[in-house]
């Protein structure tokens, strides 16, 4: 699954296009530094943060589909913040590390669908997501999404290093 970096200087044929690239892009790099972590480095955290890694997965899911299908699509969805307890991330004990990457690539899938059907210039669903204020355009949204996986992938890469995997970027 892992992709190839979305270089600036290899040309797209869209804009939309330029935001799959990158979300796929940093969404593989987060599935790639999980995949490679021990069983016993998935549910303690190595910061003072106190986010586990398993945690940031299911909060990156959570927040693609908060931002694209609570929010720009504005579907009705069961549980936005289903990725947080008590003000903190949280995961269940019974839910895996495989569970949880599946559903953060199907998520992708999901974004892809989004980007792939709707103009960036499009604006957001009126509803709950917005907190009152005016809808954004899906070109906004992602490149939200485009800074949270970035930074988040390098918490993820400080991670992994610091359980004695492989250096990130």
């Amino acid at each position: 699954m892992e992709q190839e970096f979305p270089s600036p200087t290899v040309p797209r044929a869209s804009r939309g296009e330029v935001f799959v690239g990158y979300l796929d892009y940093f969404r593989s790099r987060v599935v790639a530094r999980v995949e490679e972590l021990p069983e016993s480095e998935l549910r303690q955290s190595r910061l003072t943060s106190g986010w586990t890694p398993l945690e940031l997965v299911k909060h990156l899911t959570f927040v693609e589909m908060r931002w694209l299908e609570w929010g720009f699509e504005g579907l009705s969805v069961a549980n936005p913040w289903g990725d947080r307890r008590e003000d903190r991330w949280f995961v269940e004990e019974s839910e895996t590390r495989e569970e949880l990457l599946a559903a953060l690539i199907d998520q992708g899938a999901r974004t892809r669908r989004i980007i792939e059907n709707n103009d960036l210039d499009a604006l957001g669903m009126p509803g709950p997501r917005w907190d009152g204020a005016s809808s954004p355009s899906l070109e906004r949204v992602l490149f939200h999404l485009v800074q949270e996986y970035a930074r988040h992938l390098g918490h993820l890469d400080v991670v992994v290093e610091l359980a004695g995997g492989s250096i990130g970027e």
